[in-house]
């Protein structure tokens, strides 16, 4: 059973799988959003620019039908009329047309943002199988199309009925009225009818847009064998994971020894443990830890040390006490402070004795550093406790 379930598609997509759907191309699309936004974008323009195009197509008319004898008998001249008259035509209309080209190209934006995709501009001959064609006619998506196309057909119906009924009488009059009369009252038929259509469309798309949504999600939902094979595929093989760690581990080792040689001492324990401290004057608020190491790493910093001159002291409680209790690049604790003033004091001692001669100073001993710090007083208060 528990396998069944791992099967079914009940989890939402993961952001990858939306991101290569959006690769191929699958994206939520409304057609009855698009068909809204470009029918109230040509009422709107119509509204705007009607009155000019109205008084441009009647001048426009007015020289297509006037006649002239000189066409009749040059067929160059004819030609070259009707291109010019074809160009003004097109000038005219030229607003209106160019708002309903960006609400065109906008209207997918709406819901599913910009996208370009080549996949999908790919052709797949596996759409002319009819087996899946007719799959697809049946399918849930193809029967919401089909409800859809019904539900747009009958509302324009009763639109078209009811606008008709509402205005028997206007229209039984326009056969009385002059053609200026006559043009009008059409025009008013017209744009009730317009509008009426327009809000059914509304209400159409406002049921299709969650609906689209809905029906991409489900689309995309995925099982929870999926799920689990894209975190493995996300997370890679475990050899190369431990391998980048390793190498990670590598290069950060490099980069911290690297800083030992400019270091102003390295207190050690004396074998187990070994810390690099420096400490600048006016740049460091306190010491900070520029490597550290124990066992191999430890013997590794004390040798790289030597060799570059940089002073060793041998301080087991503090060298435990700095290993246990900073990382590299940090400030040593505050409460020791003392201490490592202490060695650093030695320290500058220690390197103006070999620069300007005179007694070599007395290295440090018996540095204080809290119990609690010191992680072998922690191990033997333990042990104490339980015995």
């Amino acid at each position: 059973m528990a396998e069944d379930s791992d099967l079914e598609r009940t989890e939402p997509a993961s952001s990858r799988r939306l991101e290569r759907a959006r690769e191929e191309g699958q994206v939520a699309r409304s057609r009855e959003l698009s068909t809204f936004t470009l029918l109230m974008t040509g009422g709107a323009a119509m509204w705007w620019y009607g009155g000019h195009a109205v008084a441009g197509f009647k001048a426009w008319f007015a020289q297509a039908l006037a006649f002239d004898p000189r066409l009749a008998h040059d067929s160059a001249l004819a030609t070259s009329r009707v291109s010019e008259l074809s160009i003004e035509a097109l000038l005219i209309a030229a607003p209106v047309l160019g708002l309903l080209f960006l609400a065109a190209a906008a209207s997918p934006l709406l819901l599913g943002g910009w996208l370009f995709s080549p996949s999908a501009m790919a052709p797949d001959f596996t759409r002319l199988d009819p087996l899946r064609g007719i799959a697809r006619m049946f399918s849930t998506n193809g029967l919401a199309e089909l409800g859809k196309a019904v539900l747009k057909a009958v509302m324009v119906a009763v639109f078209a009925i009811w606008v008709v009924r509402s205005n028997v009488a206007s229209v039984f009059s326009l056969l009385g009225q002059s053609p200026e009369g006559g043009i009008a009252m059409s025009g008013e038929i017209i744009a009730s009818s317009f509008v009426a259509i327009v809000c059914g469309l509304a209400a159409i798309a406002a049921f299709d847009v969650p609906y689209q949504l809905w029906n991409h999600a489900s689309r995309l939902k995925m099982t929870k064998e999926e799920l689990r094979q894209e975190h493995k595929e996300q997370e890679g093989d475990p050899k190369i994971r431990a391998r980048i760690r390793t190498l990670q581990r590598e290069a950060a080792r490099r980069r911290m020894m690297s800083e030992v040689p400019k270091a102003d001492v390295v207190v050690t324990n004396p074998t187990h443990y070994a810390v690099a401290l420096s400490y600048r004057g006016g740049e460091m608020r306190a010491p900070r830890v520029l490597a550290k190491g124990a066992g191999h790493i430890a013997q590794k910093i004390r040798e790289l040390a030597l060799a570059s001159s940089v002073p060793l002291l041998e301080a087991p409680p503090l060298a435990r006490a700095l290993y246990q209790h900073t990382e590299i690049g940090d400030e040593i604790p505050e409460k020791l402070y003392n201490s490592v003033a202490e060695v650093l004091a030695y320290v500058f001692q220690l390197k103006r004795s070999r620069s300007y001669g005179g007694p070599v100073p007395v290295a440090p001993s018996n540095l204080p550093v809290p119990p609690e710090l010191d992680p072998l007083n922690k191990a033997h208060g333990a042990e104490s406790s339980h015995e």
